[in-house]
C-alpha cells in the first residue's frame, strides 16, 4: 500500500502503518469490517467499549488509510466505515541488480521472454485485462505482452535472456533461478501434476512435479476481477547450480551438471528457459506469475555468485 495523503520513505511508512494495527481492538475492527462496513455504534456494541475510545481506534485507522468513512442516509445521515485493504505487505528489503560485488540479482518481468512454444490452453494476462485472444498463442507475439503478470499454457516453453554481469576474468560459483509456478488445468484442478523443467543455457536444471493448479482461493496478490475458479497463485521454487550439482528447494538431484557445465560466462546472456516437455510423464501444463498476481511479488529472478 501507499500513503496517499502523505509524503514517506517506505521505511516512515511502514512504521505508522505497523503502529496503527499493533492494537488488538483496531485489529477487531479491521476483521468486523472485513464482514461489512458497520458505524461507530455498531462498532462499539460489538467491541463492549464505550462509544469514545471506539471513535479514537477508527480514526487512527483513518488516518494510516486503511480503512474509509462514508455518509450514507439512514435514520438521517450516518457516518459508516469501511475497510480499504485485505492484506498489508510489509517489504523488508529493496530489489537491486547488484547485491554485492561477488553477487549480482535480476528479477525479470515474466514478458519479457525471448523465444516461446506454446499451445493451447494457453493466455496471457495483464493487471486488469487479458492481453490478446486466450487459447489462441498468436497472442505470445502481441506487444502488449511486456505487460504480462501471468501466462499460462497446456504444453511448451518461454525462455528469457539475462543480461550477464558475471566481471571478466571471474568464474561463477553458483547460479539460481527462482519463479512462482503451478500445474495449468482448465479453471482449476487440485489434482493435476505436471512435470515442469528449467533449463540453463540449454542445460536441464531440473524438473519439478508440480501437484496442482491452484484455485478456489484468492492469491494474495491476485487482482480482484481475476474469477477465484481461475488460477490463483502458484509455489514459489528455487533451482540451483553449484560446483556439486544441480538442487530444487536445496534438495539435491543430481551431481551430474555443476556450474562449469553451463558455462555461465562465455556468452554476453544468461539463457533460463520454463517449460514441459514432449516426453514428459505428466503433461499438466504451467501457470507462471508475475508481481501482480499470485502469492509473491516477482517475476523469474536470476542471482549469480562469483
Amino acid at each position: 500500500m501507499k500513503l496517499k495523503s502523505k509524503h514517506l520513505s517506505p521505511d516512515e511508512e511502514a512504521v505508522i502503518v505497523l503502529k496503527a494495527v499493533a492494537n488488538k481492538h483496531r485489529l477487531e475492527i479491521l476483521r468486523l469490517l472485513s464482514v461489512r462496513p458497520h458505524n461507530v455504534n455498531e462498532l462499539a456494541a460489538k467491541l463492549n467499549l464505550p462509544f469514545s475510545t471506539t471513535a479514537t481506534n477508527v480514526k487512527k485507522l483513518e488516518d494510516v488509510e486503511l480503512i474509509s468513512t462514508e455518509l450514507v442516509p439512514g435514520r438521517g445521515t450516518q457516518k459508516v466505515n469501511a475497510k480499504n485493504f485485505d492484506r498489508i505487505i510489509v517489504d523488508l528489503f529493496e530489489k537491486e541488480t547488484q547485491i554485492n560485488d561477488k553477487q549480482f540479482f535480476i528479477d525479470m518481468p515474466i514478458g519479457e521472454y525471448f523465444d516461446c512454444k506454446v499451445q493451447p490452453n494457453c493466455g496471457l494476462v495483464g493487471e486488469k485485462d487479458y492481453i490478446g485472444m486466450q487459447d489462441d498463442p498468436r497472442a505470445f507475439y502481441e506487444p502488449g505482452r511486456k505487460d504480462a503478470q501471468l501466462l499460462f499454457m497446456r504444453h511448451g516453453y518461454v525462455e528469457y535472456r539475462f543480461q550477464n554481469k558475471i566481471p571478466y576474468g571471474t568464474k561463477p560459483k553458483e547460479v539460481e533461478v527462482a519463479a512462482e509456478l503451478c500445474s495449468e488445468a482448465p479453471n482449476h484442478k487440485l489434482d493435476w501434476p505436471s512435470d515442469i523443467t528449467v533449463w540453463i543455457n540449454g542445460k536441464e536444471a531440473g524438473t519439478w512435479t508440480s501437484p496442482s493448479d491452484f484455485g478456489g482461493e484468492r492469491g494474495f496478490l491476485t487482482p480482484s476481477w481475476w474469477h477465484t475458479n481461475y488460477t490463483q497463485y502458484g509455489m514459489l521454487k528455487r533451482w540451483r547450480i553449484t560446483s556439486e550439482g544441480c538442487f530444487i528447494d536445496g534438495n539435491k538431484i543430481t551431481d551430474k551438471l555443476t556450474i562449469k557445465d553451463v558455462e555461465l560466462e562465455k556468452h554476453p546472456f544468461i539463457s533460463i528457459k520454463i517449460g514441459v516437455k514432449d516426453e514428459a510423464e505428466n503433461k499438466g501444463g504451467f501457470n507462471l506469475f508475475g508481481p501482480k498476481f499470485g502469492n509473491y511479488e516477482q517475476g523469474i529472478q536470476l542471482t549469480v555468485e562469483t
